[in-house]
C-alpha cells in the first residue's frame, strides 16, 4: 500500500509532484498512479492538475477514476493541486464544464480587461509569483503569513460558503486560492513549483492527520 498516491489522469506536473514528494517526505513510498486500487488503498491522495476542465473531467471519467476520487476527497487526507482544486465545485466556466460537486460554488475566468493599479494591462492566464494572504490550518505551519507561491491560471474558484475559505490572492481584486473541508485541502498554486513555501506545504500534508 502506498502512502501518497498521485493520481495519474494524463495531465499535470505529476513526476514534479512525486519528486517534490520525495524530497519532504523521503521514507514514505509515493504512487503515481491510474489504478483505482491503488488510489483506493493509498494513505494519502494527491490530486494535481493543469490544463483545460473540460480535458479534465473527460479523463477522469474515461480512466474510470471518478469514484475512486470522490471517496478519497471524503474519506483520507486530500490533496488537490490547481484544476484539483476547481474540480472539487460544481460547474466550471471554461466549457460550461460540471465539476464533481464535492463544495458548493462555481469556477470563474478572469476577465479580459484587467489592469493594476497604474493602468497597466493584467494578461491572462495569470503566471507568476503571487502573495498568499493564509486562514488558521495545519497546512500552513511553517509557512510566513502573505508567503509567495507560484500560479499559472486562467480560471478561479468562487466558493458559496465561506468557510471554505484558507487562502486568497489578488490579480488586481482578491480571489480564492485555497480551501479546505475535514480531510480536504486544495490549492489553486503549485506548491510543487512554490520553492520553500510549497515544500513546506507538501511536508505539512505528508504528516497531516485530520481530526
Amino acid at each position: 500500500m502506498a502512502d501518497i498516491a498521485v493520481v495519474d489522469y494524463g495531465m499535470g506536473n505529476l513526476r514534479s509532484v512525486q519528486q517534490a514528494l520525495h524530497k519532504v517526505a523521503p521514507e514514505a513510498s509515493i504512487a503515481v498512479t491510474d489504478d483505482p486500487r491503488v488510489i483506493e488503498q493509498a494513505a494519502r491522495v494527491v490530486f494535481p492538475g493543469q490544463g483545460a476542465m473540460p480535458d479534465c473531467m473527460r479523463e477522469l471519467d474515461g480512466r474510470g477514476l471518478r469514484d475512486v476520487v470522490l471517496q478519497a476527497a471524503h474519506n483520507k487526507p486530500f490533496l488537490g493541486i490547481c484544476i484539483g482544486l476547481q474540480m472539487l465545485f460544481e460547474r466550471s466556466a471554461e466549457g460550461d464544464t460540471p465539476g464533481l460537486g464535492i463544495l458548493p460554488g462555481k469556477v470563474a475566468r478572469f476577465a479580459h480587461d484587467l489592469h493594476d493599479a497604474q493602468g497597466n494591462r493584467l494578461k491572462v492566464p495569470h503566471m507568476g509569483w503571487n502573495q498568499v494572504t493564509q486562514g488558521e490550518h495545519a497546512l500552513w505551519d511553517g509557512i510566513a503569513q502573505d508567503a509567495r507561491f507560484y500560479f499559472v491560471h486562467s480560471y478561479y474558484v468562487q466558493p458559496r460558503d465561506t468557510q471554505l475559505t484558507q487562502g486568497s490572492s489578488c490579480y488586481p481584486q482578491p480571489f480564492v486560492c485555497a480551501v479546505a473541508r475535514d480531510n480536504l485541502f486544495a490549492v489553486q498554486f503549485h506548491p510543487e513549483k512554490s520553492a520553500d513555501a510549497g515544500l513546506t506545504l507538501l511536508k505539512n500534508f505528508a504528516n497531516w492527520n485530520p481530526a
